[in-house]
């Protein structure tokens, strides 16, 4: 069950590493137990197997699963539980000439599930040279087609290295989008506090892709009015606490220091100026991990885990992790075949009090983790031959029968 993995060359991080070869990862084709603290079995079911990379997944009402393909770039559908053979049509044309580019988050509208967004890496041309950015398109569900799609928000500046993006809908309808790629080591990391661009930020759009009415720069133009929380380096990961309503961010660093921020509007989180985070090379990113003019994170991971997606879990087939926070893990340490599912418990205050690591056992890098609408734990594999997972309490009366 394990992968395996070859290195070629030095990692620069879970989401960006530099070169390396890869060997494919054999997803499970069987269910399988695993053994947690909390709850003594977990069943884990296969649902889909030959994803291509998968990003990231989103629920329809009639039981479909949407899953994007990095860097196929493909808007994938699991009907049934089946995978279809061909993806739907119309999906924007992403840039993949670079490693993690391609095709990332998947939201649908919390009022009419046909209508789809999604985030990606734009091919542009500028003064005649092939670029790229980070763009947000809508298009509509026909069939076995996207129809009327259209870019309605596109990144201001260029993505030097190779952005990350998540979406989630707020509450009242709004849309949250992540743009990460503020990288010391391709030189840009001060794009995070750069006030002209929207990398290393966390915007709040309208579901038209125009900046949300109160959002804090709206009127004074310190930033972009887009922007919703600045100095960040690479959020992947968006949730909304189901007691507290706050809303929280994972994002990666480079060598530990990854963090999990409660993000408030108009904030800044102080990337690159202070970071708890090394450089790959070994040395701080900054002489102060902290500062009382920047807002510190609440949970930091040393080693790193490049967290991905996350959610705050409230179903009904895992009773026990009521309230915890899961988190994929594309690498641990900065070591291929680490990958796993992060656990974070907190008190009755919304303070840490555990972590557990699960599904080591497959070698995987995660990347999507979300709560379906019927209340179980589903997780995409991010390798070439990739697999959503599922999970649910193994009861007694299941127990039995095995």
């Amino acid at each position: 069950m394990p992968g395996k993995f070859l290195m070629t060359a030095g990692l620069l991080c879970g989401l960006f590493p530099a070169a390396w070869a890869q060997v494919a990862v054999e997803a499970p084709s069987e269910p399988f137990v695993i053994q947690t603290f909390e709850i003594d079995e977990v069943l884990v079911t296969p649902l889909a197997r030959g994803l291509a990379n998968p990003f990231d997944l989103a629920f329809r009402g009639n039981g479909d699963i949407l899953v994007t393909e990095r860097y196929a770039g493909r808007l994938r559908v699991i009907r049934g539980g089946r995978l279809l053979e061909t993806g739907l049509d119309g999906v924007p044309e992403v840039y993949a000439g670079e490693f993690r580019a391609g095709l990332m988050a998947v939201a649908l509208h919390p009022e009419n599930d046909s209508i789809v967004y999604l985030t990606y890496t734009k091919p542009i041309v500028v003064d005649g040279e092939p670029e790229r950015t980070v763009a947000l398109a809508r298009g509509r569900i026909d069939g076995d087609s996207l129809a009327g799609v259209e870019d309605i928000f596109v990144a201001r500046g260029l993505d030097r290295g190779i952005a990350a993006s998540q979406l989630l809908f707020t509450p009242e309808g709004n849309l949250l989008m992540s743009i990460g790629g503020a990288y010391m080591y391709a030189g840009i990391g001060d794009y995070a506090q750069d006030a002209s661009l929207h990398y290393g930020k966390l915007l709040r759009l309208t579901g038209d892709g125009a900046p949300a009415p109160g959002n804090p720069f709206l009127d004074s133009g310190e930033y972009l009015p887009e922007v919703w929380s600045v100095g960040h380096r690479n959020i992947i990961g968006l949730g909304f606490h189901p007691e507290s309503g706050e809303l929280w961010a994972t994002e990666n660093g480079p060598q530990g220091g990854d963090e999990a921020n409660i993000i408030r509007p108009g904030a800044n989180y102080g990337w690159p100026v202070v970071s708890y985070s090394r450089q790959y090379r070994g040395d701080r990113v900054s002489e102060r991990p902290w500062s009382s003019e920047f807002i510190d994170p609440e949970i930091i991971w040393w080693p790193s885990i490049a967290p991905a997606g996350m959610i705050f879990y409230t179903g009904d087939k895992l009773p026990q992790w009521r309230g915890n926070m899961i988190i994929g893990s594309m690498m641990e340490g900065r070591i291929p075949g680490t990958g796993h599912i992060e656990r974070v418990a907190f008190n009755s205050r919304g303070q840490e009090i555990r972590r557990e690591s699960l599904l080591r056992e497959l070698g995987a890098r995660v990347t999507g983790v979300t709560q379906g609408p019927d209340g179980y734990l589903y997780v995409l594999l991010d390798e070439e031959n990739g697999a959503l997972l599922r999970l649910e309490s193994v009861s007694r009366e299941r127990a039995a029968d095995r």
